[in-house]
């Protein structure tokens, strides 16, 4: 049998503190709402930086809704869910 032909190992799975998105994407948010605070108080003239850091706030709010809402279907058993969101 030739190196070639063997499967390479399959990496071990990350440990759940490091495969849970949760954390990330909650702290993410927080930092665009405390983004939008400090333009809010210190920089009220920059419309632009005012609606950015306020849109990446609700893009953040809106986007763990729709990965709370797979997650959900995915240990329901829906047949749509995504796949391998149950273990997270």
């Amino acid at each position: 049998m030739s190196e070639r032909d063997s499967t390479p190992p399959h990496p071990p799975a990350l440990p759940h503190r490091l495969a849970d998105p949760v954390p990330v994407v909650l702290g993410g948010t927080a930092l665009w709402f405390l983004g939008f605070l400090v333009v809010l108080i210190f920089d009220r003239e920059d419309g632009t930086l005012l609606w950015t850091t306020l849109s990446g706030g609700l893009l953040g709010i809106i986007g763990y809704g729709v990965f709370y809402w797979q997650r959900r279907a995915a240990r329901r058993g829906s047949r749509g869910a995504q796949q391998g969101l149950e273990d997270a």
